[in-house]
């Protein structure tokens, strides 16, 4: 039995496998209710009204204060039966069962359910307080009544990992709407009301089928099987509305509706000719009246629309600062409320880290101090070896420095061009030649394919070289360049700058020791060296396999599923190095065992406190093709 499809018509409303096993009674026999007005008194004697924030036909929201514990929550009160309603008793059981699990979600970017409970008349759902607006509330103040894209795209990836997690454990929302989506004082999103679209339904109110007409799927206001393809299409027409400031499909009737959906919408670029095309794509395809048209799965639609929409975290910063304004009870204090906002989104983003959370460059000036560093290192010993005096080379590798920490692409080219000149100047240029073509031929052909394309990738290779000249050894400290490349890079552009960063390492160490004579003969002995040869291929690898760890941990971290991929990265290094020291050095005296594995243990640690030391400073969030492209 499909675990998504259900049947959404008034008269009928299916217990998820989940609601089954939390509730099992209630589908055997009649439970009884408690008396009418019974939990309601034993709600008030711990919740202290405060204030109404919404009533209607379906239910009011009070917040009030637990007297237990101090606190501010949101209490839902809806009514369990209309007064026209004839929808049987195990129905409406069934229906509070599946709300109930339904609601007890418990996610990021999901508002928490503390309690629920229910008498003869009423269903009751203690909700932690959002102190914020809802999204409808937002579009109605805000002028234009629209978003911008940095804040449709905070919305969308709120929305998106909330959706996600609720369809992976078989829940569907079925009343996605701009009013139930919250946003707090941190611009933070959340997703409220799961399994209140089956409570609707079955209560017999209205005949909207248990969502809210004008942003329904078409399949579902006409009763007929709904999956996860119908809150992916209720997340689109709120989106829509979003930056397009109209609903597409808002009518008096559900007739009506569908006739619009038949329709279709206006293109969005007919309306904001700015539009990334990827995310009018995206949109188009989500509103489709057919559901096998729709992106599979809510993931597949926010890989879709979210590229090039605009920055989520500068997003949630401007929702923030303008719930701050449009929520202050006096004009004058709202230059305070703003700069308090500020503050307050400024604290830990995981996914950002301690200083990505506080600058959106943390990430390339990192990338840049340590490629600045390592040019420098490099440009220092390629310059003692042609001879020049200490003031001249310290001058000289400053500025290369600068060079390289300003565009870590230009510190990488700096290096190669140093090896070449300071090789052609020393050695004979029949013998120079086997040595100067192939590594120009490579140098040339990973930097158009990486090196130019992603910062980073330029950065681990002038790192590497940097390391190697410092130690004489081109794989004592490589792990750590395996470390930074697995962190900052994906996996091919990972393993390619190592797997070019030791044998250019080893062929700089020779020519730089022999004052750069460096021919064909003696790189080829060069390169020819187990322990090189074992550390480009076990390199490369770790590198590789950490970019893999740490994607998997920052879609693991969307959907709530823990730290263990994290983990995973963080040893993967300091394994590979002490098994690549192992292999590459064979010892026949208990001495040297000794001193080589104390400099494996050393080395391995580095790497894996290299990929931790990232995480934590600069988060796990994996985007960086569009971010350092140049």
């Amino acid at each position: 039995m499909p675990l998504f499809s259900r049947h959404n018509s008034p008269a009928r409303a299916n217990v998820p496998a989940s609601a089954r096993l939390a509730a099992p009674a209630t589908r055997h026999m009649p439970v009884a209710a408690p008396a009418p007005g019974a939990m309601a008194s034993t709600l008030l004697k711990r919740y202290r009204p405060l204030e109404t924030r919404a009533t209607g036909g379906f239910g009011s929201v009070e917040v009030c204060m637990d007297t237990r514990l101090q606190r501010r929550v949101a209490i839902k009160r809806i009514p369990l039966a209309s007064p026209l309603s004839v929808t049987p008793e195990s129905t409406r059981a069934a229906a509070l069962a599946e709300a109930r699990t339904a609601s007890m979600l418990q996610h990021p970017n999901i508002v928490s359910v503390i309690d629920f409970s229910y008498d003869a008349e009423y269903a009751y759902l203690v909700m932690e307080y959002i102190d914020g607006m809802s999204l409808e509330e937002f579009l109605a103040a805000v002028e234009g009544s629209s978003l911008t894209y940095d804040e449709c795209a905070a919305i969308a990836d709120a929305l998106v990992q909330a959706l996600a997690f609720a369809h992976e454990n078989g829940v569907l929302h079925l009343d996605i709407k701009p009013g139930n989506v919250l946003i707090d004082h941190n611009g933070h999103v959340k997703l409220t009301d799961f399994g209140m679209a089956t409570l609707t339904s079955a209560a017999g109110f209205g005949g909207a089928r248990g969502g809210t007409i004008g942003y329904m799927a078409p399949e579902q206001l006409r009763g007929e099987v709904v999956d996860e393809r119908s809150d992916i299409f209720s997340l689109a027409a709120v989106l829509y509305e979003s930056l397009c400031a109209t609903a597409p499909f808002r009518a008096g009737t559900p007739a009506d509706s569908l006739k619009r959906i038949e329709k279709g919408v206006i293109y969005p670029s007919s309306l904001l000719a700015d539009i990334p095309q990827n995310t009018e794509e995206a949109l188009l395809a989500a509103l489709d009246p057919d559901p096998a048209q729709r992106p599979a799965s809510v993931q597949e639609f926010g890989d879709w629309l979210l590229p090039g929409l605009g920055s989520s975290r500068e997003g949630r910063k401007s929702l923030a600062r303008i719930i701050a304004q449009l929520t202050s009870d006096e004009a004058a204090d709202a230059e305070d409320a703003e700069s308090m906002c500020e503050h307050r989104v400024w604290e830990l983003d995981p996914a950002e880290g301690y200083l990505g959370s506080r600058t959106s460059r943390a990430r390339a000036a990192v990338s840049g101090v340590v490629s600045g560093l390592s040019v420098a290192a490099s440009t220092a010993s390629i310059l003692a070896a042609m001879g020049l005096e200490p003031g001249a080379i310290a001058a000289a590798a400053v500025a290369m420095g600068i060079a390289g920490g300003i565009a870590p692409q230009i510190g990488s080219a700096l290096i190669a061009a140093g090896f070449i000149t300071v090789v052609l100047n020393a050695t004979d240029l029949i013998a120079a030649l086997p040595v100067v073509i192939p590594v120009c031929a490579l140098f040339i052909g990973w930097w158009y394919v990486w090196g130019r394309a992603y910062a980073p990738a330029s950065t681990a290779l002038s790192t590497c070289l940097a390391l190697g000249t410092a130690t004489g050894d081109p794989v004592v400290l490589a792990g750590a360049t395996a470390a930074l490349a697995g962190y900052f890079l994906p996996p091919v552009p990972a393993a390619a700058a190592c797997a070019l960063g030791i044998p250019f390492a080893q062929l700089l160490i020779c020519a730089t020791r022999a004052g750069g004579v460096l021919s064909g003969t003696a790189a080829l002995h060069a390169l020819a060296n187990p322990e090189v040869l074992a550390g480009t291929v076990v390199i490369a690898l770790a590198a590789a396999l950490v970019s893999l760890a740490l994607a998997r941990h920052d879609r693991n971290m969307r959907s709530s599923r823990g730290n263990a991929m994290l983990i995973a990265g963080g040893v993967l290094p300091g394994i590979m190095v002490v098994l690549l020291l192992w292999l590459a050095n064979p010892m026949e005296n208990p001495l040297m065992d000794t001193y080589s594995m104390a400099v494996a243990l050393g080395s391995g640690a580095l790497s894996s406190i290299i990929v931790f030391i990232c995480v934590y400073a600069l988060g796990y969030r994996r985007d960086m093709p569009e971010g350092d492209r140049p």
